[in-house]
């Protein structure tokens, strides 16, 4: 009986580190209006990969103000689908990355330019015709923009999105469960 009891333990005590470190390392995001279509729409629940772009000291003996960062796995690129904190409107967002730091980001009657060459977009089915005047990615964020531009909130307005406000990655779509899919593998699972 007391064999008994302490594997109980054990399995309980493994499930819940299980737990701690899922919940350290994804989260779950429903998708709210049409600014992703046809990439994300509305009603679709996804997991974020929160710790991709998790910022991490390059050594402890460094001063804050000459601190390099280092990701362990990569920093945000140009293209990836992540979720952000929009402390204006207190919620997250989610939207693509144009634009990183260094880059001098420009759009010109719907057409998207970065560092003076178009922006091939292959995910766009409708061009909005706005425009945004040049800007340059400022280190330590990233310009970001919706698939569907003539509804979506994005850098146009809100300016280039900190580091620090980014949640995660999208990673996976697993709700509804016809729409199940790998984000950024290309390859649908059940279409």
């Amino acid at each position: 009986m007391r064999g008994g009891f302490f594997e109980s333990l054990e399995t309980i005590l493994l499930a819940l580190i299980v737990f701690l470190v899922l919940q350290a390392s994804a989260q779950n995001f429903r998708v709210e209006g049409t600014s992703m279509d046809p990439t994300l729409t509305h009603g679709q629940y996804l997991l974020v990969n929160k710790v991709i772009y998790e910022p991490i000291p390059a050594r402890s003996d460094q001063t804050a103000a000459d601190q390099r960062w280092l990701y362990p796995m990569r920093a945000p690129q140009q293209g990836d689908v992540i979720v952000f904190y929009e402390p204006d409107q207190g919620r997250d967002f989610v939207k693509r990355v144009i634009g990183v730091p260094g880059d001098l980001v420009e759009i010109r009657a719907g057409v998207v330019y970065v560092n003076g060459t178009v922006l091939q977009e292959p995910y766009m089915v409708k061009l909005d015709r706005g425009n945004h005047p040049p800007e340059v990615v400022q280190q330590g964020c990233y310009f970001v923009l919706g698939d569907n531009r003539s509804v979506s909130y994005d850098s146009r307005e809100l300016g280039p999105i900190p580091q620090e406000n980014i949640v995660g990655k999208t990673w996976f779509i697993y709700w509804p469960l016809s729409d199940i899919d790998v984000l950024g593998a290309g390859l649908p699972l059940f279409r």
